[in-house]
């Protein structure tokens, strides 16, 4: 394996695992913000999303189980960007600046969890 693809690994899986612990680190936190967005369930979202982030940056890090790893955290992802950082509703300047920078990260992040999958599922290769 290529040292570029494991540095690639441990830099992402790691970001992952990060978040993750951060969900549970500051969970009241976290489910207050969430609830200001109108999740449902906040503590357990937060906690489940914590979760979600936990299992696809150890799996990605580890090297192992990685496509359950990806599908978890696109999971996470898809949802998570277009509720919780709906710039195009924020009146706030600063606000909007903040949600659209995290809305794009979590598209390039989308973007880079594809091109992972795309190395293991031989269908995506034909493109």
């Amino acid at each position: 394996m290529p040292l570029l693809f494991v540095i690639g690994r441990i830099l992402l899986g790691g970001y992952f695992l990060q978040a993750g612990y951060g969900h549970f680190k500051n969970l009241s936190h976290m489910a207050g913000y969430a609830g200001s967005k109108n999740v449902p369930v906040p503590k357990l979202a937060v906690g489940f999303t914590g979760l979600l982030l936990l299992v696809g940056g150890a799996t990605i890090l580890l090297g192992s189980w990685t496509n359950l790893g990806i599908y978890s955290l696109i999971l996470f992802l898809i949802p998570v960007t277009f509720q919780m950082h709906a710039f195009w509703k924020d009146t706030d300047e600063n606000q909007k600046m903040n949600n659209r920078i995290n809305f794009l990260k979590n598209l390039a992040l989308l973007g880079a969890l594809f091109m992972l999958l795309s190395l293991s599922v031989p269908w995506m290769n034909s493109f």
